[in-house]
């Protein structure tokens, strides 16, 4: 999909379809109103039939205006003017890309310069507006036989004053990397499990080191990982014939010797839960668990894209959970790379048990900030539910900045507390921490886990067990979250 600004006026913009929006009691604003006097008042007749009343999400198609270069003219309903918020944004914008894609234009013009949303600036207001409009382009049918007919829409052209186009062009440019890094999430996310493994995304990784400069890759195979100490990552990914891996990503954007940012993802690219078996129903699913390492590097496209002047370390822990003669057991005592020992009471808390060695390794960097993304626990889901990314750290103004960045990229997560007194569920009678804390508290105390290796730099952890991914029937399948929290983050310490 291909994104043009342009400062042309509406009636005269030729286009296959011309978008505009349509308040509620079809209340028409200054650039719809130029358009309807450009046509000798089509719009204000069409209106007076009655067959939209300008309800956030209603559509109109209307044909062969008068006075118009526009071939057809897109009615939206944005609803009450004064009430529009990201939330209505979204479904505003996905109505205007339904109504579009069953016509046989190959591009659209949206001038909706008059629309206001709560908290957002120009800039904001773009820049949703083309994730959304990009993402919602997306298709997943690589494996299907016959494949989804050809998109005739391929350019979507952006009207805006002329005072307003740096700020449109600007967000145009950083929405359209970071709907790239979401597409490329989904692919790996929604990728068979027999074909998305370890190797496979070190694989990827590698290509990618190729396609842009400035980035350096080093793969940590088992070899490696085991002369460095990292019993908790081996435990998990010995049970498995595919081989684990802690893939090593370097982004040297930024001035030399400046300290990087680190993203740490966890990269289970299937979980069975391990000796600790999951139940069968649903387990089809647990090729998402990767969902965070998925996610680290879908920001990593969108930085490299952009070329952001920022140094940028990735960490993604990949390996595949597996029952076997060579599995982890229950009651299993293993030595961290950090030196800690962890007794594993449940095999199939294993997101931590390679995050940790992942994490300790970061020390290296000598990040300024460390932020760890996983699909870590259920309990996550119980809590938060789908929308919302739970969020832990023992840095308040890194987790400050990580809900601001949520906000600004309608991406949003939510802080839950790290308190010593759940640090105590953790405690085991035979090495120097358990790896489950009980049926309480379960995403605390995961991050509790977390915790005790990262006493030496900044850090963040972001549950993103209900987020990553939609369950269940057609509608399964990756979302690319949280790639705009994670840019925006990165675009917030740049600026």
């Amino acid at each position: 999909m291909e994104f043009v600004v342009k400062s042309a006026k509406a009636s005269t913009q030729k286009t296959a379809t011309l978008v505009l929006p349509l308040g509620d009691d079809c209340l028409l604003g200054s650039v719809a109103q130029s358009v309807d006097s450009a046509s000798g008042g089509a719009l204000s007749t069409a209106l007076k039939r009655g067959d939209i009343q300008g309800k956030a999400g209603q559509t109109l198609l209307l044909h062969g205006l008068p006075g118009l270069k526009a071939e057809r003219v897109l009615l939206v309903g944005i609803g009450k003017v004064d009430e529009l918020d990201n939330r209505q944004w979204r479904k505003i914008a996905n109505a205007a890309l339904a109504a579009i894609k069953g016509l046989g234009g190959a591009d659209a013009a949206f001038a909706m310069q008059d629309v206001q949303i709560k908290g957002c600036d120009n800039y904001g207001r773009t820049r949703l507006l083309v994730e959304i409009l990009a993402d919602g382009q997306y298709v997943f049918d690589r494996f299907k036989s016959k494949k989804a007919d050809p998109r005739a829409l391929q350019k979507i052209i952006l009207l805006c004053d002329k005072s307003e186009q740096p700020d449109v062009e600007c967000a145009t440019r950083e929405a359209s990397a970071i709907a790239s890094g979401m597409a490329f999430t989904r692919d790996l996310g929604n990728l068979p499990p027999n074909v998305c493994h370890p190797t496979y995304i070190a694989e990827q990784a590698k290509q990618m080191s190729k396609a842009y400069k400035g980035l350096k890759v080093d793969v940590l195979d088992e070899k490696k990982l085991r002369d460095l100490g990292a019993g908790a990552f081996l435990a998990v990914s010995q049970g498995s014939d595919q081989p684990g891996c802690i893939i090593v990503m370097q982004y040297n954007g930024g001035k030399k010797g400046e300290q990087p940012y680190a993203l740490v993802g966890k990269g289970i690219t299937f979980d069975t839960g391990g000796i600790s078996l999951k139940p069968g129903q649903g387990m089809d699913e647990m090729k998402y668990d990767m969902g965070g390492a998925a996610s680290v590097l879908g920001t990593l496209k969108a930085v490299l894209e952009l070329q952001l002047p920022i140094n940028l370390v990735c960490l993604l822990a990949c390996a595949e959970n597996m029952p076997s003669g060579g599995a982890t057991r229950p009651g299993d005592i293993v030595t961290t790379m950090s030196g800690q020992t962890v007794e594993i009471l449940n095999t199939d808390a294993e997101g931590r048990l390679v995050l940790c060695d992942a994490l300790t390794y970061a020390e290296r960097f000598e990040p300024r900030a460390v932020i760890d993304v996983a699909t870590l626990t259920g309990a996550c889901i119980v809590a938060l539910g789908s929308n919302t990314s739970g969020l832990l750290g023992n840095n308040d103004a890194l987790v400050q900045q990580l809900l601001q960045a949520g906000e600004n990229a309608a991406d949003r997560a939510w802080q839950l507390p790290l308190f010593d007194e759940y640090q105590e569920q953790l405690d085991s009678p035979f090495a120097d921490i358990a790896n489950i804390g009980g049926p309480k508290a379960g995403t605390i105390t995961a991050a509790c886990f977390l915790s005790r290796f990262t006493k030496k730099f900044a850090w963040a952890h972001l549950d993103i067990a209900g987020t990553a991914w939609t369950s269940g029937g057609k509608k399964k399948g990756a979302t690319g979250r949280p790639v705009p929290l994670l840019t925006q983050y990165l675009l917030d310490r740049v600026n």
